[in-house]
C-alpha cells in the first residue's frame, strides 16, 4: 500500500511549522496497459491530471492552514479544513484506486482459491453475487462518489459500501474501490457507465485486496 505520513507524525509536524509534500504515487504499469477495460487516454488524463490535481491542492490547503492558524484566523482555518478534507480524500481515495488494479496479463481480474474468495462466498453467495450487488451499489450512487468492498471489524463481516464525493472510508477497512466519478469513464464509455462498472472487473487486483484482508484479520 502506498505510505502515507502517520496522524501522530503529521500533528507533530504541523506543531512545529514542518509539513512533508504530498506527491503523486507512480502507477506499476504503463497507461495502456489496462486496455480495453480503461483506456490508455482516460488513465493518462485521471493520474496524471486529476489525481495530480488533487495533490497540489492538498499540499496549498495544508500550507493555507498552517498559515491561518499561526494568524489565529478562526474562519480561514475552517476554510483550508474543507479543503484538506476534500482533495485529501482525493488523493487518498486514487492512490488507493491504482493499487487495485492490474493488467489482465498480472492477474487483473483473477480470483484464486484464498481467504478472499471464501469470505466472498460465505457473505454474498458467490463472485458473481458480490459483482452484481456492487455494480448496483455504483449505479445507485446519486453524482459522485466510490464503491467499496470492505472489511466491517464489528462482525466480521464484507460489505460493499458506497460514500459521496472525496469522502474516505473510515466505518469499514477498505479491501477494493471502484471510482464512479465522471473522469473515470466518459472519455472512453461516454454516458454508458454501466459498461464502465461491468468492464472494469476484468482489471481489478483482487492480489491486493487479498493482502488487506489478511492485514486486518492478523
Amino acid at each position: 500500500m502506498f505510505a502515507f505520513v502517520s496522524r501522530r507524525t503529521a500533528v507533530n509536524a504541523f506543531r512545529l511549522g514542518v509539513r512533508a509534500k504530498h506527491t503523486l504515487p507512480e502507477l506499476p504499469f504503463s497507461y495502456g496497459a489496462l486496455e480495453p477495460a480503461i483506456s490508455g487516454n482516460i488513465m493518462e488524463v485521471h493520474h496524471g491530471k486529476h489525481h495530480q490535481t488533487y495533490v497540489n491542492n492538498l499540499n496549498k490547503a495544508q500550507s493555507d492552514l498552517a498559515n491561518a492558524a499561526s494568524r489565529g484566523d478562526l474562519v480561514a482555518e475552517m476554510s483550508a479544513m474543507n479543503a484538506v478534507k476534500f482533495n485529501g480524500g482525493g488523493h487518498l481515495n486514487h492512490s488507493l484506486f491504482w493499487e487495485n488494479l492490474a493488467p489482465t496479463s498480472q492477474g487483473g481480474g483473477q480470483l484464486d482459491s484464498g481467504d478472499l474468495r471464501t469470505a466472498i462466498e460465505q457473505d454474498f453467495g458467490s463472485v458473481d453475487s458480490m459483482k452484481e450487488k456492487f455494480i448496483a451499489a455504483l449505479a445507485g450512487i446519486q453524482g459522485s462518489g466510490w464503491g467499496w468492498l470492505a472489511y466491517n471489524k464489528t462482525n466480521g463481516k464484507l460489505d460493499i459500501v458506497t460514500t459521496a464525493n472525496q469522502d474516505v472510508l473510515i466505518s469499514h477497512v477498505p479491501l477494493l474501490t471502484i471510482d464512479a466519478w465522471e473522469h473515470s469513464f466518459y472519455l472512453q464509455y461516454k454516458n454508458d457507465k454501466a459498461t464502465y462498472f461491468k468492464k472494469i472487473w476484468d482489471v481489478i487486483n483482487f492480489e491486493t485486496a487479498e493482502k488487506r484482508l489478511k492485514a486486518v484479520k492478523n
